[in-house]
């Protein structure tokens, strides 16, 4: 008896194992893909940390300082811009599939949505609009457009234009350079 309980045995356990190695086969097949990193977003993480500068035109008096978070296990980075002040604004870049995405939370009081055109130059991001909550229509005064420029490691240049009534009504732009060096995480 004790040969044929063996044999039984053997027999349940490679059953057992093709079931679960089938189960497992499955669970991946199933499990949604994982998006591809995209380039500018691995960009914008390594913005990690306290930035400063000012805006080209001078068009505010203080220094602009703005905070970049990697958060969310990596999945999202926050900017902050005028931390702490009544006028602070948050933007929060993410991935939607192998594209990159912004939602800008404004002093406005609306959050558009930009999407990031594919290819083009690596020093540069560029974002359209494709969307907003909080606004009854394009009309609505709104930030349309964004670039983000790198000319180096350390230094930023971006460009917000606003619309109103569907055309642009102007740009901000701000030169930032690395205020404290962090590593992105």
């Amino acid at each position: 008896m004790k040969p044929k309980f063996a044999l039984h045995c053997c027999v349940a356990a490679v059953a057992l194992a093709i079931v679960a190695l089938a189960a497992d086969d499955k669970d991946k097949k199933d499990a949604p893909k994982a998006a591809a990193k995209n380039a500018g977003f691995e960009r914008i993480k390594q913005l990690a940390g306290e930035w400063a500068g000012r805006d080209v035109d001078g068009l505010f008096k203080e220094e602009i300082r703005v905070h970049y978070k990697v958060t969310a296990a990596g999945s999202a980075v926050v900017e902050t811009l005028f931390p702490g002040s009544t006028h602070e604004m948050v933007t929060v870049y993410h991935q939607d599939g192998d594209d990159l995405l912004l939602t800008h939370y404004c002093a406005a009081g609306n959050q558009p949505r930009m999407r990031a055109e594919r290819g083009g130059d690596a020093n540069k991001i560029a974002f359209k609009f494709a969307g907003a909550t909080n606004m009854k229509s394009e009309n609505d005064m709104h930030m349309h457009e964004a670039t983000i420029t790198f000319p180096d490691n350390d230094t930023i240049k971006s460009e917000w234009t606003h619309y109103k009534d569907n055309k642009a009504t102007g740009t901000v732009k701000f030169e930032l350079k690395r205020a404290a060096k962090q590593a992105a995480k």
